[in-house]
């Protein structure tokens, strides 16, 4: 039986989603769990490899598995064996053929920033701390640029594993959360590595987005900002 999981993670004291060797994973706890559950577990795949330090509202995973649970009572058990910073919000049954990450036609991301002078101890890690002035309206205006089909390459690190560096942003955004927060949020189709963290890294340092989407090299956009302010959101098939 292939399932269909929705898995929201805390990505703070994970290496990242992709398992490794010696290491703290959110695959590896995730496949640890379907193991104690079902006397199978073959052909996992998720929709979104988050980096060290990212976190999922709703990554999607694909699994074939024999005996267990069904798929009613799966998230029920599977999240009893799971720790408590990841959780499967929902099982269900899926297409023999059903593969998250291949069949996804889009995925979105939101980046998060505290604005306030003052840190944040509970946003330390959920949010990036910026001090600074920043004009929500104008990142917009500036993010608009993004969207339909352009080449990211300024926006991934030059050894990228990636073969083709072009994508489609169907919707973009800057918005104020409330008064301490604004947010980034992006779908496309997919993404490149380290993506959406030097977007957000380019705007804040007040570059203009629309002269780097024409190939230009990763040296003329910004920084990297850091992981703990992103949010896998969402994946539609």
């Amino acid at each position: 039986m292939r399932l269909k999981l929705t898995v929201a993670y805390d990505g703070t004291a994970f290496r990242g989603w992709a398992r490794q060797p010696a290491a703290r994973t959110v695959e590896g706890e995730l496949r640890r769990a379907l193991e104690e559950l079902y006397g199978s577990v073959e052909g996992l795949a998720v929709a979104g490899r988050t980096d060290t330090g990212v976190h999922a509202l709703a990554n999607v995973v694909s699994v074939e598995v024999e005996g267990g649970p069904p798929p009613e009572r799966a998230a029920e058990a599977l999240n009893g064996s799971l720790p408590e910073d990841v959780a499967v919000a929902a099982v269900e049954q899926a297409p023999d053929d059903f593969h998250a990450r291949f069949h996804a036609r889009s995925r979105s991301y939101r980046y998060r920033i505290w604005r306030r002078r003052e840190r944040s101890a509970l946003e330390a890690r959920r949010a990036l701390w910026w001090p600074r002035p920043f004009d929500v309206a104008m990142a917009d205006a500036n993010a608009q640029a993004l969207l339909g089909e352009h080449d990211f390459r300024a926006f991934t690190p030059t050894d990228t594993r990636h073969g083709v560096l072009v994508r489609v942003v169907k919707q973009v955004r800057w918005v104020e959360v409330d008064e301490d927060v604004a947010a980034f949020e992006i779908t496309a189709d997919s993404f490149l590595r380290h993506m959406v963290r030097t977007l957000v890294g380019t705007v804040l340092e007040g570059r203009d987005l629309a002269p780097l989407l024409e190939g230009r090299p990763r040296s003329e956009a910004g920084a990297t900002a850091p992981p703990h302010g992103l949010y896998l959101t969402h994946v539609s098939y």
